[in-house]
């Protein structure tokens, strides 16, 4: 095998998975449809290899599972695993706001509000996964001022694994013209920064945590 060839293997396999991603994040593919593998091999324009091998690693990182009659599916999550995600993000990302909030410089501070103004300009536009994207980026700056890209990078996989639940969410504020809930956890959360009170800021995300809970209790209670 030439050089050429096997670096091409694994860009085609990381733009497959990528694509394959992005689909599912965006809601495209939504909880429970079926990833045939032909098919998705067909649409990208490749063969099923890299297909195969991308719907491994969606498999690893909890968007895909795969039994032996239904093949690969996009996960779906019950009341009791959506539960126990958020009781595991809650701890890390309450760490996460105590030591990002104390760290954070001047030119974090001004990207939390290029953020923020995206998540509004995306809400007014009425894409819930844009708004998602910016929100998730608002909160990660805090959270990578804690100098531990270890707790950052879990918590962002722990985003993934939830981003299907989040997305019904936020398209059924949207939906419903209540955009002000979507907004006002990272409003405060940006004051308590500005106050200098990272306790401030761990209650806020303690808060947003509480709100959360109690939506997918009354939403996928059992």
């Amino acid at each position: 095998m030439s050089e050429t060839q096997t670096e091409i293997g694994p860009r085609i396999g990381d733009q497959v998975f990528e694509a394959l991603q992005a689909s599912i994040l965006s809601g495209e593919y939504r909880s429970g449809d079926r990833l045939r593998i032909r098919q998705l091999a067909a649409s990208l324009g490749t063969s099923v290899m890299p297909v195969r091998e991308s719907l491994a690693r969606l498999e690893e990182v909890g968007l895909v599972e795969t039994s032996p009659h239904r093949g690969a599916v996009v996960k779906e999550f019950t009341a009791e695993e959506l539960l126990q995600i958020y009781s595991v993000r809650r701890i890390l990302e309450v760490e996460a706001t105590v030591q990002g909030a104390q760290k954070l410089d001047g030119a974090g501070r001004a990207r939390l509000d290029e953020e923020f103004a995206a998540m509004e300009a995306a809400l007014d536009s009425g894409d819930a996964s844009e708004y998602l994207d910016h929100d998730e980026e608002l909160l990660a700056t805090i959270y990578s001022a804690s100098g531990n890209p270890v707790l950052v990078e879990t918590i962002r996989t722990l985003w993934l694994r939830c981003r299907a639940y989040k997305l019904v969410g936020a398209r059924r504020e949207i939906a419903a013209d209540a955009k002000a809930p979507l907004l006002k956890h990272q409003r405060r959360l940006m004051d308590a920064v500005d106050a200098g009170d990272p306790g401030a800021a761990a209650e806020v995300t303690e808060e947003s945590f509480d709100d959360a809970v109690r939506r997918i209790r009354a939403g996928l209670g059992a």
